[in-house]
């Protein structure tokens, strides 16, 4: 099928963009592609051409300067990809991961991706769908409707994309609508009793406008069991539907307005114990379960998760051209909801469950000119506005067997605890002068507000010079302005947090004469020495309970010292020369520098700087130095230092590649070294998570794919992408100094290779499509630790992953529209770990997260 193309110029211009090559092309489509969309075809474009839309302008493949890897919309269909989270296994630069609710994603490029469990965190990689900005990646999961390609750009992208993407950028294209009537209607059945239904239908209203509507619907069984309650996890429940307008009154004027709606509601995720620690024998002991078979794929847990995602909006993109001038406008507004309650313990004890209530609003304008001018010199032009409202409503409840769990580990006598007769915390209690009965028997453990505006304007724009046909010199900038202002407030009603376990024994050490920080400042030295060397030793009792005091409480903010405020603003650009050898052999190199701004920790972790705040031995306020919240008298009990935001991200990366391409073969292969300084790290430390900057982290490494066509019908293709990373500066990591030390989870081999044979019966129009592909990941240390489990071991136990995925499919596609298929994801079962972290609250405990089983249908689909 051929391609429907505006005559921007493409053949008077094709010198200038020749050259670049497009890297990591993981299909067969991205050199013999076999569809694009739906248009019409023009005479004098050649049926494997792709048009692409990443440098801004509609450009063959072969013609764009980005390093980007293209998926179409006949691949994502055969190969029954209906979501990006499959889409990693045809793009080997890319890794999506989906791990505490349906709405937490990571979407990482080269090694770099972040964002998936705080939405005060705006990703590194961003997602744009025709043409907007998905902010957070909750609003980028549903399932894909009426894809015409993916495009995934690989590094720092600042100079097209007027939001700044530091690591890269997924693009999803949808096809507009058509002035000839048509559509296409599907159902598959899979096991899991999996229910697929998608529609779309599209034609003219008049002459000059056309409209499309699509939607979709896949519900399926969990593949997980909560064995205990007997329900299903891990399920599909989830529809979307989306309307569109193209209006072209003139030749010179077109106008497509989308309005879209999508929503999830389901039971996820599947976490299973990998090492169960001590902290099981108390949950056992009251009753609890848990199963240590990592893909038994059965849980326990006392209720059944809730994980609700509404996410809807819409946008009007405007394109006027003349012969020399194109101006593109997309104005967008859009709204996310995402609500979960889970069971964070991941036992069927009662122990803590957690919800969290969110909302983003989005407004966005884009505007941008490009020429198209004979001469030697274009240009491309943009301005870029994004305003963003985000509120946070969340809490950790306890429950009820909460307090007789920590009790045992607290060394409570078990016939005291179990038969409810008074143990430890009475005792505890009793000498800290607490309510008796109330350590862990508040309803909530904490309760968070939290808000965040954020506003930011970018100029960006690239010049080409063509001095002599052929050779392609390129220059982009941009210039953000970013700003947030945030605030966080939260009540920690557990009686427990609310003391200072250190100062409280100063206090009772000194017969009451110590209640304050001034009155023991004000001691002699040596009192103080001798009374903060007890209260932090054995002789002090209450010392041990420590660990118990999980949520302490909060200080908010804005305060008298922390505005609650970020401002950033930052200047980046691109320098990149192209050349054509020949017709078939393009050669390139680039130096690219790109930013994200400043991200805030939304969660009940965020505390304050240490050039804020500093804690005493132990976390005594009593013997803390002086500090800004100190001397302000803002310093709550146990209050400790961490981050409020993590500062900005600066990317660069040099490139160098060569694209080669004759009639049945072509190969490209590129050389890269991309750094990010600064990179936002986010890592679960067992009862929390900690935001922070990565003083620097680095990745050199290749990508080659190749395409052949040996004969007709069948096309061959292998991608594979090599990485060595690096944290070249990370002294204050959760782990320790990582400086020097290879991060973890991003594998040095990742590998996707296809085969597909289409077979044509004669001349009746009919074909049988056959496809196998394979994706792999090199075995990899899945992190560099894991902060309580690894701490008291040295680090010595890293568990590692690899990843071989076989999916199969073949379709028959008849003449009249009619085809019918069948296909397997996972063909042979493959088990691996997706993640591990620290059990929540259960030091020595190891939790993760099981990869899905084998799947398989059969699809029955009619385009007319």
């Amino acid at each position: 099928m051929k391609v429907t193309t505006r005559n921007y110029g493409v053949a008077s211009r094709a010198t200038l963009f020749a050259g670049v090559a497009a890297l990591g092309l993981a299909m067969p489509s991205v050199a013999m592609a076999q569809d694009t969309g739906d248009a019409e075809a023009e005479d004098d474009v050649d049926e494997n051409v792709i048009i692409v839309t990443a440098s801004k302008r509609e450009t063959s493949l072969k013609e764009t300067p980005i390093a980007v890897s293209v998926t179409t919309g006949e691949v994502l269909e055969t190969a029954q990809i209906r979501d990006v989270l499959d889409l990693q296994t045809v793009t080997p630069s890319l890794r999506v991961s989906q791990l505490q609710t349906s709405s937490a994603s990571t979407f990482i490029v080269r090694g770099f991706g972040n964002g998936d469990n705080n939405f005060g965190i705006e990703p590194s990689v961003g997602v744009f769908i025709d043409g907007v900005f998905r902010s957070r990646s909750a609003a980028a999961l549903s399932d894909l409707p009426n894809v015409q390609r993916i495009e995934v750009l690989n590094g720092p992208q600042s100079t097209l994309f007027g939001k700044n993407a530091s690591a890269g950028v997924i693009s999803v294209v949808t096809r507009e609508p058509q002035f000839e009537f048509g559509g296409a209607v599907e159902a598959s059945y899979g096991n899991f009793n999996n229910v697929v239904i998608k529609g779309d239908i599209t034609g003219p209203i008049t002459d000059a406008i056309a409209f499309s509507l699509d939607g979709s619907y896949n519900r399926r069984d969990g593949y997980a069991t909560i064995v205990n309650l007997n329900e299903e996890q891990n399920n599909r429940n989830r529809w979307s539907a989306r309307g569109q307008l193209l209006i072209e009154p003139t030749p010179n004027l077109k106008i497509r307005a989308i309005a879209d709606y999508s929503r999830i509601d389901e039971v996820c995720c599947q976490v299973s114990t990998l090492v169960s620690g001590p902290v099981t024998g108390a949950i056992n002991a009251v009753g609890g379960q848990l199963d240590t078979n990592f893909f038994s794929y059965n849980a326990f847990l006392n209720f059944v998760p809730t994980n609700e995602v509404d996410n809807y909006g819409g946008s009007v993109q405007i394109d006027w051209e003349s012969d020399t001038i194109q101006v593109t406008s997309i104005t967008a507004y859009r709204e996310l909801e995402n609500f979960f309650l889970s069971d964070i313990d991941y036992t069927s004890a009662s122990l803590a469950t957690e919800t969290r209530d969110q909302a983003v609003k989005s407004f966005t304008q884009e505007f941008r000119i490009a020429s198209d001018f004979d001469g030697p010199i274009n240009f491309l032009l943009g301005a870029y506005y994004f305003d963003e409202t985000i509120t946070q409503d969340s809490a950790i409840q306890n429950g009820a067997d909460i307090r007789d769990v920590f009790e045992l580990l607290a060394g409570g006598n078990p016939a005291d605890v179990l038969s409810g007769a008074p143990s430890v915390f009475n005792g505890v209690e009793a000498g800290l002068g607490l309510q008796q009965e109330s350590i862990f028997l508040t309803p909530l453990l904490s309760e968070e507000t939290f808000s965040m505006d954020n506003t930011s304007y970018s100029i960006f724009g690239t010049v080409d010079f063509e001095p002599v046909e052929g050779l392609v010199f390129t220059g982009g900038f941009n210039y953000t302005d970013d700003k947030k202002d945030f605030a966080l407030s939260q009540i920690s009603p557990d009686p427990l947090g609310q003391v200072n376990l250190v100062d409280a024994f100063i206090t009772i050490a000194s017969g009451g004469a110590v209640t304050t920080r001034d009155q023991f400042q004000a001691l002699p030295q040596a009192n103080q020495d001798a009374l903060l060397a007890a209260a932090t030793s054995a002789a002090n009792p209450f010392i041990g309970l420590q660990a118990f005091q999980f949520q302490p409480p909060f200080l908010t903010i804005p305060n008298a010292v922390e505005d609650g405020r970020t401002r950033d603003d930052k200047f980046t650009y691109l320098g990149r020369v192209a050349y054509q050898v020949s017709d078939e052999i393009n050669v390139y190199a680039s130096y690219a520098t790109g930013f994200k701004a400043s991200s805030v920790n939304l969660s009940r972790d965020s505390r304050p700087s240490s050039a804020d705040y500093v804690a005493g031995p132990s976390g005594s306020f009593f013997a803390a130095p002086d500090s800004p919240i100190t001397n302000a008298g803002l310093a709550v009990a146990n209050l400790s230092s961490g981050s409020r935001f993590a500062g900005p991200e600066n990317a660069e990366v040099y490139e160098l590649g060569l694209k080669a391409q004759w009639p049945g073969f072509g190969f490209n292969v590129a050389l890269f070294d991309q750094t990010i300084k600064g990179f936002q790290s986010l890592a679960f430390t067992g009862t929390g998570f900690a935001l922070q900057n990565a003083g620097q982290q680095s990745v050199k490494g290749f990508e080659f794919d190749a395409t052949i066509n040996p004969t007709d019908g069948l096309v061959l293709t292998f991608a594979t992408t090599y990485l060595d990373p690096l944290f070249d500066d990370f002294p204050g990591s959760v782990l320790g100094d990582l400086s020097g030390v290879r991060p973890g989870g991003i594998p040095e081999w990742a590998i996707s290779t296809s085969a597909t044979y289409t077979h044509d019966f004669g001349a009746s129009g009919n074909q049988l499509v056959t496809r196998v592909d394979y994706s792999h990941e090199s075995n990899t240390p899945i992190n560099n630790g894991l902060p309580t489990f690894n701490a008291g071991l040295g680090n010595t136990q890293i568990f590692d992953r690899e990843v071989n995925l076989v999916n199969g499919s073949m379709t028959f596609k008849m003449e009249n529209g009619v085809e019918v298929g069948a296909y397997v994801r996972n063909l042979l079962n493959s088990q691996y770990i997706l993640t591990v972290f620290d059990g929540v609250a259960q030091a020595g405990t190891v939790s993760g997260y099981p990869s899905a089983p084998r799947t398989y249908g059969g699809v029955v689909r009619f385009k007319f």
